[in-house]
């Protein structure tokens, strides 16, 4: 059997042993040694705390969890088998130590080593921690015995007088007895959403919180004077698990470890090893045969299962079990992917659209058409030599599926469809805040973190050290002003090692099509640029990865030691950093190839080189917007398959299978052990735990950006986002109903900053997708080319036209081609891709007009589009009320309702006092009347009457 203490809030200092909470032995009904005699008789006294749920009595259930380790002598241990045989030892064998700040020991054995100092230290703190608790009115029972060797449990119960406390400082809005019908639409709407329902029945979730509700109960913050509004008929499900650990949490976090002037809540505690974890329990098994129906076996089969992919996700259940925010960010997750839907579509369209008219494109057929023979100067210094332009046909061709008219279009969509999409959330949003109850709620400041703490403590240590007169610390600029010095160098420093790297790759990259080109077999040299960019673009991928895992752990480095106030200070300051690292890593390959490649190559016989050795590279006959694609899907994909999937599915794993590998070694030891059932709360230690929600937006706004920021140079990229969110969700379910333990619900109403971050990246995709359209793309080029020079009004001539003329005579020294006859004749004039003056000119290989004319064409188009599609988008944003009418008038209803209910309670008080006064009056007259032989007693009489209100 398990051997458990009660606490209480009784002085047991002065005898240096604890004493046993009388009141609640008198509650379970028998003495100790009568609770052993029984539980040695019962056949499983596991099953009626149905297996760690429930105290021992089972009936006070088990709301938070406290882990701590300990050592585990080799008397202990002996006394702990003496308690199984003989009911006297159980106090004798747990009882018997010390309280904190007395230094009394009883008697052991001399076998029993002695504890460290540390060891002592933090067994003070427990019990001080946790007699603090028992005065804060928790009820705490402690579990020594269990499967796990040195580690040691307190179960914590909060009893109803203190969750009635607890709501009522926290203000938890609480469903009331008073009920109202739901406004329903009429008419042909009805009809629609009749339709509507009958249509998506197979792909709702099988769940009670998801079927829509004709009538909901009036919410109001929950009083202790006014409990008779409230539906208290079942007080054991008034208040859920989740509100349940809420409130303990609340306590365990105000409750403080006092000595003169240090203090230590739960979080400091817990940081500094006291405890080793703190956590509320699961609601019970999800898999296996008889396991009872809960929740969370609920969730596993109708949300963390990817059977159902294809349906809607239970978000009130979500919502009920883990909290508001994490609620709100599967619901978010949700509308962006049903979002996802359209922009997909139309990617689709867009992409079958440059497949049908391929064969059309005439800029794509006269490269592909070998009798222009146009021959075009070399890649490279010396090694390279001179080459057909019908040799990148296939890159031409491949060019226009993403460089077409329908482009443009689709770019100016997926802005509109980015604002669209922010105001559908914030309409999702307010619906979710009325049905949650979470209207006219207000984040309050929360507690100070435990390392802000022990910072103000040591700052106030030092003032007294210097014998100043010291009121209440905090922390300011100057005492953070090292750290704020060490964030701004780090981030430079990193954000310059992000450039550094993907100089690295350049210059990888030119070499390597250098060395490349020396390949004496005609098929290594046709295929150069093709490998130089798949393998460049592999380097890449992988760099980001593990830049990626690098820069969040030292984002969070660099938060830590600025030491924010608060969690939330501290949770909005780390998204900062990871994200504008993260942003960084991700997306500096592919600025460089939409705006850089290509740009500053100099031209024939005056090229730009680095390293006075490497020419910088030039962009493929067919432009450079080829290229982006490439490097944006391998990223984009690459990035999703194995960071996003294989690192959540294959890290739980191996991080799992180590516990059980550990946990197996343990077990060998001990075969008594290794045969009992575990607690709940023993398998709930082994789940991992909660770290956030900071992974899991970060990884989906970097795939927003993805999806928007050069959707005009992939418009699939919706389609593969789409893809991998469908799976995301169902892995991200499986992981919290599964694999992690149970997080502590935490009200919000909002998701924060990552809405800021959103806004500013749709802002961010107009100026970027302008940007790719006039300078990448070979749009503006072919209109100027169009409207301006084209003799027919055709696109015929348009390749001529980008090319310039190059006199192989002019040629600097050691840089012209080894095998100037490698095409079989003599080459004269050869041609590269710029506007330049030819060199019959005076004004030989100098910038041509056209070039000037093509440059204010596109800086025109930047100008229009940009303004145009914000205007639009702004116009969308207008347009679209941020609160559904629907709702505002349910609030409004609310309000009214709620008036209603308090007048009706005023009005029955009036009327009780009204009736009282009229039993007064009454009983007044009738003592008037009384006989003369009673009259003699009338004022007493009139007393006794006139008191009888006042006693009732």
């Amino acid at each position: 059997m398990r051997v458990n203490k009660k606490y209480s809030c009784l002085p047991a200092e002065e005898k240096g042993i604890h004493i046993i909470n009388i009141r609640a032995i008198e509650d379970i009904g028998y003495d100790q040694h009568e609770s052993t005699l029984l539980n040695s008789l019962s056949k499983n006294p596991d099953a009626d705390c149905k297996y760690g749920l429930y105290f021992r009595d089972g009936k006070r259930k088990v709301d938070y969890i406290l882990v701590y380790h300990y050592k585990k002598s080799s008397a202990g241990k002996t006394l702990s088998r003496r308690a199984q045989q003989n009911d006297a030892s159980v106090r004798s064998s747990k009882q018997d130590q010390p309280l904190p700040g007395k230094g009394v020991q009883l008697e052991m054995g001399d076998s029993e080593p002695h504890m460290d100092y540390h060891e002592d230290d933090k067994r003070f703190r427990r019990e001080e921690y946790e007699g603090n608790l028992v005065e804060a009115g928790l009820e705490l029972e402690r579990d020594e015995d269990t499967k796990i060797h040195g580690i040691g449990f307190v179960k914590i119960h909060a009893p109803w007088n203190v969750l009635c406390r607890e709501a009522e400082f926290l203000k938890l809005k609480m469903p009331t007895k008073k009920m109202y019908q739901i406004n329903q639409t009429h008419g042909l709407l009805k009809k629609i959403n009749s339709v509507i329902q009958k249509i998506t029945e197979p792909i709702q979730p099988k769940v009670a919180e998801h079927k829509p509700q004709t009538v909901k109960r009036l919410s109001y913050p929950f009083s202790r004077e006014k409990q008779h509004l409230f539906d208290l008929s079942d007080k054991d499900s008034f208040f859920d698990s989740k509100t349940r650990s809420t409130i303990v949490y609340e306590i365990l976090k105000r409750t403080t470890c006092t000595k003169a002037k240090y203090s230590m809540g739960i979080t400091s505690l817990l940081a500094n090893g006291v405890y080793s974890a703190a956590y509320p329990l699961h609601d019970g098994d999800y898999e296996g045969e008889n396991v009872e129906p809960n929740d969370r076996k609920l969730l596993c089969e109708e949300w963390a299962s990817y059977g159902v992919f294809y349906k809607y996700q239970p978000i009130d259940l979500v919502r009920k079990y883990f909290g508001e925010k994490i609620g709100l960010y599967f619901a978010w997750l949700g509308v962006y992917t049903q979002m996802l839907i359209p922009a997909s579509i139309v990617g689709i369209i867009v992409f079958l659209y440059g497949c049908a008219t391929v064969d059309e494109n005439i800029p794509s057929m006269e490269m592909c058409d070998q009798r222009n023979n146009i021959t075009m100067c070399p890649l490279c210094d010396k090694t390279c030599s001179y080459w057909k332009m019908s040799s990148a046909c296939a890159t031409a061709r491949a060019s226009h599926l993403f460089d077409n008219p329908a482009t443009v279009f689709f770019s100016v969509f997926m802005a509109l469809w980015a604002a669209t999409f922010m105001e559908h959330w914030k309409r999702k949003q307010m619906r979710l805040n009325y049905r949650w109850d979470l209207t006219g709620f207000e984040e309050e400041e929360d507690h100070p973190r435990a390392e802000y703490e022990a910072k103000v403590l040591e700052k106030s240590l030092r003032k007294e050290h210097k014998h100043k007169e010291t009121d209440k610390e905090k922390l300011t600029w100057k005492d953070r002003f090292p750290a704020y010095l060490t964030n701004f160098v780090g981030i430079i420093f990193m954000v310059g090692l992000t450039f550094a790297i993907v100089f690295g790759v350049i210059i990888y990259r030119i070499s390597t099509a250098a060395a490349l080109a020396i390949s004496s077999t005609p098929s290594g040299r046709s295929s150069v640029r093709v490998t130089v960019t798949a393998t460049a673009v592999i380097i890449n991928l992988v760099v980001i990865i593990i830049l990626d895992e690098v820069y969040g752990c030292i984002a969070r480095w660099l938060t830590q030691i600025e030491v924010p106030k608060t969690d939330k200070n501290f949770e909005e300051r780390l998204i900062f950093k990871a994200f504008l690292l993260k942003f960084v890593n991700a997306y500096t390959p592919i600025f460089y190839v939409a705006f850089f490649k290509g740009r500053f190559v100099g031209r024939p016989g005056d090229y730009v080189y680095i390293f006075h050795s490497f020419r910088m590279e030039e962009c493929a006959p067919g432009g450079c917007l080829m290229e982006l694609c490439i490097q944006l899907s391998i990223i984009m994909l690459g990035k999703q398959l194995i960071q996003n999937n294989l690192f959540e599915i294959g890290i739980p794993k191996m991080k799992k299978f180590i516990r059980y590998l550990k946990l197996k070694r343990r077990r060998s030891l001990d075969h008594e052990e290794h045969m009992k059932k575990k607690q709940r709360y023993e398998v709930d230690y082994n789940l991992e735990p909660f770290a956030g929600l900071t992974p899991e937006y970060m990884e989906m706004i970097i795939q927003f950006g993805f999806v928007t920021l050069f959707v005009a140079s992939f418009p699939l990229a919706p389609l593969f986002a789409l893809l991998n969110n469908i799976i995301e969700i169902r892995l991200d379910a499986k992981k919290f109903v599964t694999e992690l333990r149970r997080p502590v619900a935490v009200r919000a109403k909002d998701i924060g900053i990552w809405y800021n971050i959103l806004r500013g990246i749709g802002k961010l995709a107009v100026i970027i997708n302008a940007f790719v359209i006039s300078f990448t793309s070979d749009f503006i080029p072919r209109l100027v080319y169009l409207y301006m020079y084209s003799e027919n009004g055709t696109m015929h001539g348009f390749v001529n036209h980008t090319l310039s003329s190059f006199n192989v005579s002019d040629f600097q020294a050691g840089t012209a081609p080894n095998d100037p006859l490698d095409l079989g004749y003599e080459v004269q004039i050869c041609r590269y891709k710029d506007y330049r003056e030819p060199p019959w000119s005076e004004n030989k290989y100098d910038i041509s007009k056209d070039f000037w004319a093509v440059l204010a064409a596109r800086l025109a188009f930047v100008i229009v589009f940009q303004n145009l599609v914000m205007f639009m988008s702004e116009f969308v944003d207008w347009i679209i009320p941020d609160i559904p009418k629907d709702i505002s008038q349910q609030i409004h209803k609310e309000k009214v309702l709620m008036v209603e209910v308090f007048m009706r309670e005023e009005q029955g008080k009036l009327q009780m006092l009204e009736t009282w006064k009229d039993k007064d009056k009454k009983k007044g007259e009738n003592c008037n009347n009384h006989s003369p032989r009673l009259s003699r007693s009338r004022s007493g009489s009139l007393s006794s009457c006139h008191s009888y209100p006042l006693d009732v």
